[in-house]
Protein backbone atom coordinates (compact mmCIF):
# COMPACT_ATOMS: atom_id res chain seq x y z
CA UNK A 1 0.00 0.00 0.00
CA UNK A 2 1.41 3.48 -1.17
CA UNK A 3 0.65 6.37 1.29
CA UNK A 4 1.48 9.77 0.19
CA UNK A 5 1.76 12.98 2.47
CA UNK A 6 0.26 15.98 1.10
CA UNK A 7 0.94 18.96 2.98
CA UNK A 8 -0.59 22.36 2.35
CA UNK A 9 -1.72 25.40 3.65
CA UNK A 10 -4.88 25.77 5.57
CA UNK A 11 -6.32 29.33 4.25
CA UNK A 12 -3.81 30.89 5.53
CA UNK A 13 -3.90 29.96 9.70
CA UNK A 14 -0.93 27.15 9.30
CA UNK A 15 -0.03 23.68 7.76
CA UNK A 16 -1.98 20.17 8.12
CA UNK A 17 -0.59 17.21 7.12
CA UNK A 18 -2.74 14.39 5.77
CA UNK A 19 -2.20 10.94 4.02
CA UNK A 20 -3.88 9.48 0.91
CA UNK A 21 -4.12 6.14 -0.07
CA UNK A 22 -2.87 5.70 -3.62
CA UNK A 23 -3.92 2.88 -6.09
CA UNK A 24 -4.92 0.36 -2.93
CA UNK A 25 -8.43 -1.26 -2.08
CA UNK A 26 -9.92 0.61 0.81
CA UNK A 27 -9.11 -1.28 4.02
CA UNK A 28 -12.22 -1.94 6.55
CA UNK A 29 -10.75 0.23 9.24
CA UNK A 30 -11.52 3.17 6.53
CA UNK A 31 -14.62 2.89 6.71
CA UNK A 32 -15.15 3.95 10.09
CA UNK A 33 -16.01 7.36 10.66
CA UNK A 34 -13.23 10.49 9.71
CA UNK A 35 -11.53 12.55 12.62
CA UNK A 36 -10.00 15.41 12.03
CA UNK A 37 -6.25 15.11 11.89
CA UNK A 38 -5.70 18.03 14.62
CA UNK A 39 -7.22 20.74 15.88
CA UNK A 40 -4.76 24.16 15.49
CA UNK A 41 -3.92 26.62 17.45
CA UNK A 42 -4.56 29.95 15.69
CA UNK A 43 -3.98 33.78 16.41
CA UNK A 44 -6.94 35.54 17.50
CA UNK A 45 -6.50 38.21 14.92
CA UNK A 46 -6.76 35.55 12.29
CA UNK A 47 -10.42 35.57 12.65
CA UNK A 48 -11.14 38.14 14.76
CA UNK A 49 -9.59 41.31 12.92
CA UNK A 50 -9.11 44.24 15.67
CA UNK A 51 -8.86 44.94 19.12
CA UNK A 52 -12.65 45.95 19.89
CA UNK A 53 -14.26 42.44 18.35
CA UNK A 54 -11.59 40.64 20.57
CA UNK A 55 -12.53 42.58 23.91
CA UNK A 56 -16.22 41.93 22.54
CA UNK A 57 -15.93 38.07 22.51
CA UNK A 58 -13.87 38.06 25.66
CA UNK A 59 -17.06 40.56 27.08
CA UNK A 60 -19.40 37.28 25.55
CA UNK A 61 -20.57 40.34 23.15
CA UNK A 62 -19.07 38.35 20.21
CA UNK A 63 -19.77 34.39 19.31
CA UNK A 64 -19.04 34.34 15.17
CA UNK A 65 -17.60 36.17 12.62
CA UNK A 66 -18.39 35.78 8.86
CA UNK A 67 -15.50 36.25 6.66
CA UNK A 68 -14.86 36.56 2.70
CA UNK A 69 -13.26 33.28 3.14
CA UNK A 70 -12.44 30.35 5.55
CA UNK A 71 -9.96 31.28 8.16
CA UNK A 72 -10.00 28.81 10.40
CA UNK A 73 -11.97 24.54 10.71
CA UNK A 74 -13.96 23.56 13.36
CA UNK A 75 -11.85 22.26 16.47
CA UNK A 76 -9.66 25.23 16.01
CA UNK A 77 -8.64 27.12 19.29
CA UNK A 78 -7.39 30.51 19.74
CA UNK A 79 -6.49 32.17 23.17
CA UNK A 80 -7.14 36.21 24.25
CA UNK A 81 -5.59 37.55 27.17
CA UNK A 82 -5.32 33.78 28.75
CA UNK A 83 -8.98 33.08 27.85
CA UNK A 84 -8.85 30.02 25.19
CA UNK A 85 -11.99 30.08 22.60
CA UNK A 86 -12.69 26.84 20.49
CA UNK A 87 -14.23 27.03 16.94
CA UNK A 88 -17.00 24.74 17.07
CA UNK A 89 -18.70 25.58 13.70
CA UNK A 90 -17.86 26.44 9.88
CA UNK A 91 -20.40 26.91 7.42
CA UNK A 92 -20.54 28.70 4.08
CA UNK A 93 -23.40 30.78 3.44
CA UNK A 94 -24.53 34.01 1.57
CA UNK A 95 -24.70 37.66 3.14
CA UNK A 96 -28.62 37.13 2.18
CA UNK A 97 -28.80 33.97 5.11
CA UNK A 98 -27.79 36.43 7.71
CA UNK A 99 -30.25 37.24 10.23
CA UNK A 100 -31.14 39.33 12.94
CA UNK A 101 -29.27 36.73 15.16
CA UNK A 102 -26.13 36.45 13.38
CA UNK A 103 -25.80 40.50 13.39
CA UNK A 104 -25.76 40.54 17.17
CA UNK A 105 -24.01 37.53 17.38
CA UNK A 106 -21.14 39.60 15.77
CA UNK A 107 -21.43 42.44 17.76
CA UNK A 108 -24.37 44.28 16.06
CA UNK A 109 -28.04 45.90 16.93
CA UNK A 110 -29.05 44.28 13.98
CA UNK A 111 -28.63 43.27 10.91
CA UNK A 112 -29.25 46.96 9.32
CA UNK A 113 -26.61 48.19 12.02
CA UNK A 114 -24.11 45.00 10.73
CA UNK A 115 -24.80 46.72 7.35
CA UNK A 116 -23.66 50.00 8.07
CA UNK A 117 -21.04 48.70 10.14
CA UNK A 118 -19.50 46.54 7.16
CA UNK A 119 -19.76 50.17 4.46
CA UNK A 120 -17.76 51.66 7.46
CA UNK A 121 -15.16 48.82 7.73
CA UNK A 122 -14.76 48.57 4.19
CA UNK A 123 -14.14 51.14 0.89
CA UNK A 124 -16.90 50.40 -2.07
CA UNK A 125 -18.95 47.90 0.15
CA UNK A 126 -22.18 46.88 -1.44
CA UNK A 127 -24.33 44.44 0.40
CA UNK A 128 -25.34 41.86 -2.18
CA UNK A 129 -27.60 38.90 -0.93
CA UNK A 130 -25.86 36.36 -3.21
CA UNK A 131 -21.65 37.23 -2.01
CA UNK A 132 -20.66 34.22 -0.18
CA UNK A 133 -19.62 34.61 3.21
CA UNK A 134 -18.31 32.06 5.67
CA UNK A 135 -19.49 31.31 9.11
CA UNK A 136 -17.07 30.80 12.27
CA UNK A 137 -18.56 29.96 15.12
CA UNK A 138 -16.50 29.72 18.22
CA UNK A 139 -17.42 29.08 22.46
CA UNK A 140 -15.03 30.12 25.26
CA UNK A 141 -13.35 27.35 26.79
CA UNK A 142 -11.94 29.20 29.93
Amino acid sequence: MNVRLLRGAARGVGTRVSALLVGAARPAAFDAPVLPLSMADIDPGTLLPNDRMRQQALDGEVTQIHRGQQYADEGDRFSIDGTTFEVVEVAERTLGDMTDADAQAEGARDLDHYKQILERAHDHFEWDDSSEIVKHRFERLD
